[in-house]
């Protein structure tokens, strides 16, 4: 397999269990009470998603798509 391919598979799983976990079990997402007393409520949460979640989705994604096409 390409280290694209695997790379992108294991960027993504995390981008999931992040987004799952922040659902189903958000006592799990350690750092994001940290990031809350940083920045506030919204800022905090808003850079926690976007580092947490989105950013490694988007990346996987790309990493995938760089490997399979």
């Amino acid at each position: 397999m390409d280290f694209d391919i695997i790379l992108g598979v294991m960027v993504v799983a995390f981008g999931l269990y992040t987004l799952f976990a922040r659902i189903f079990a958000p006592n799990h997402l350690w750092k994001l009470e940290p990031m809350k007393k940083q920045w506030g409520e919204k800022v905090g949460l808003a850079v926690h998603v976007l580092a947490y979640t989105v950013l490694p989705l988007v990346l996987g994604a790309i990493l995938l798509a760089d490997g399979l096409l």
